[in-house]
């Protein structure tokens, strides 16, 4: 064999290899009906992420600086202008203490109460659709496997329907057809359950500086003045 077949058969190699690459949107369009839903659920948590990511980042603020400043006005006697600080404070911290403040002069199990009560709403506001993300990552891979299952007896109904001996190629594309879904499922699934992860343990890290807050404040109206 000369180079120049050489050259020519390994050109030949590459253009057959060339024409037997699927792009990604060819892959998707062979996983069928089922790839829509797995589709769906993917633009929902990719949403879902985002939104509660950038509002639990706005609720995660250092609260040193606000509450150095209410501790001031409290001390000073200067109740309204703390309400008024609190406020001007968009974040859960600075509405707990809000609803603390306004209720000074009550017994002290009185406002810890309404301190607590404030605070369970504002952790209910930042676990919210969290759940829906939870839900997703279960139920991706198991669509996604059904949808392998369906386009199993697809192929072998396909299979079955043929006459005298069955192509390898008919029995291999009608496989890795089916298996799409289990795929496109599990890569849902994944990015979904390691994005209700990362955002669980943020959720965390405010309910623990609202409760540390919430404790330095109740401090701040048991000293003595």
């Amino acid at each position: 064999m000369t180079f120049a077949q050489i050259v020519t058969d390994s050109t030949a190699e590459a253009a057959d290899a060339a024409r037997q690459t699927i792009s990604v949107w060819e892959l998707t369009i062979e996983g069928g009906p089922i790839m829509i839903p797995i589709g769906l659920m993917f633009i929902v948590a990719t949403y879902l992420f985002i939104e509660r990511l950038l509002t639990i980042h706005k609720a995660n603020q250092d609260p040193a600086p606000f509450m150095s400043k209410v501790k001031e006005l409290v001390l000073r006697g200067d109740i309204n202008g703390a309400r008024l600080m609190c406020t001007r404070h968009d974040s859960p911290i600075a509405r707990m203490i809000e609803k603390g403040i306004s209720r000074i002069g009550s017994p002290l199990k009185t406002i810890e109460a309404s301190i607590e009560n404030v605070g369970k709403l504002e952790i209910f506001k930042l676990e919210k659709n969290l759940t829906t993300l939870a839900t997703i990552a279960g139920a991706a891979p198991m669509i996604g496997f059904l949808g392998t299952v369906i386009g199993m007896v697809q192929a072998f109904i396909a299979i079955s329907q043929e006459e005298g001996s069955v192509s390898p190629k008919l029995l291999s594309s009608g496989i890795y057809t089916a298996m799409i879904t289990t795929v496109a499922g599990l890569i849902v699934g994944i990015i979904a359950y390691l994005a209700y992860n990362y955002l669980v343990s943020r959720v965390q890290k405010v309910i623990h500086k609202m409760e540390y807050t919430s404790i330095d404040f109740i401090d701040l109206l048991q000293e003595p003045r």
